[in-house]
């Protein structure tokens, strides 16, 4: 009886060490995923691209963004998501991928092949389905030091479950600048073509978008602990402040000119308009004279009138 009691006590304390164990192999998703803002990933990584090429990181953007996903393709679910909502996103940005940006997915699983990877790339360029699009989707695999060296750059992490016969991992996507810079990121759930759009106007560092996004831009603002844009409160009731101050300046601008306009313009003492001049320009030397000193001048009578004038 003793000795039973000693090997279940001795049970409880190891539970708690399991416990601990199973949660260290599948983790939060703070565990697998923690992005690290301004990392820059060695764009002289070596992979493999979907036709068997060898073919490095710095291969990919150069003139404009990336969209990185850490992802391997064999995934049962979470994997399918990720790249599903990812098309779903970009199908509501009018940027277009191979233009504008490029999407970079590489596979975390050592033992995946080129051939699985073209089989995915032309999955999701299907589902894509914008025209050339297939020059913008590149899905790579590559071996473990290289996945390693790539995961620890961006913060992610993948832990293989022996009994499970899959990954543990988070899910997410990373913007790039043109250099593989990380300027952004989006975790869990659906990733709207709006933030979409404000991410890959961000990461192109004013290359990619229209003033209008850049307006934008003012009006959101990113949050890197949920990895998500809101709405900037404090930046909308500034501009709106400006923007009022700037109306009234205008209506005050406009009621001068409009006074301005209208007042007239006095002319020898006298209260007539500048357009009335022409009015009151003598035509005769009589009429000068009767101008200049208010002399009333009866025809046939301009000598006497200017010999009067004269002695005054």
């Amino acid at each position: 009886m003793m000795k039973r009691i000693s090997v279940i006590a001795a049970a409880l304390l190891l539970l708690p060490g399991v416990v601990l164990a199973g949660k260290d192999l599948l983790g939060s998703k703070e565990t697998f995923f923690k992005p690290k803002l301004g990392a820059r990933v060695p764009r002289d990584l070596a992979f493999r691209d979907e036709e068997g090429k060898e073919v490095r990181l710095g291969d990919y953007g150069k003139e404009r963004p990336v969209i990185l996903v850490l992802a391997y393709y064999r995934c049962p679910r979470l994997c399918s998501l990720v790249l599903s909502d990812l098309v779903k996103g970009l199908k509501g940005v009018y940027f277009n991928a191979g233009d504008e940006f490029d999407v970079v997915v590489v596979s975390f699983d050592p033992r995946e092949k080129p051939e699985l990877a073209k089989a995915k790339k032309q999955a999701y360029v299907e589902e894509y389905g914008r025209r050339g699009a297939e020059k913008g989707w590149h899905f790579l695999t590559g071996e473990q030091g290289q996945i390693d060296e790539l995961m620890d750059a961006v913060g992610f992490r993948a832990v293989w479950d022996e009994e499970q016969q899959q990954y543990a991992h988070a899910r997410g996507i990373l913007f790039l600048t043109p250099d593989w810079m990380v300027t952004r990121y989006f975790l869990e759930g659906t990733y709207p073509p709006r933030d979409m759009r404000l991410a890959l106007v961000e990461a192109s560092e004013g290359k990619v978008g229209s003033p209008m996004d850049r307006v934008l831009l003012m009006c959101f603002s990113y949050n890197p602990t949920e990895g998500k844009y809101s709405v900037a409160v404090l930046s909308i009731v500034r501009m709106s402040g400006a923007l009022t101050v700037a109306a009234v300046g205008l209506f005050w601008l406009g009621c001068w000119v409009r006074a301005r306009r209208a007042r007239p313009v006095l002319v020898d003492g006298g209260s007539l308009p500048a357009s009335e001049r022409w009015r009151q320009q003598p035509t005769s030397q009589g009429e000068a004279i009767q101008a200049a000193g208010n002399i009333e001048i009866k025809p046939g009578e301009n000598g006497a009138a200017s010999d009067e004038a004269a002695q005054r």
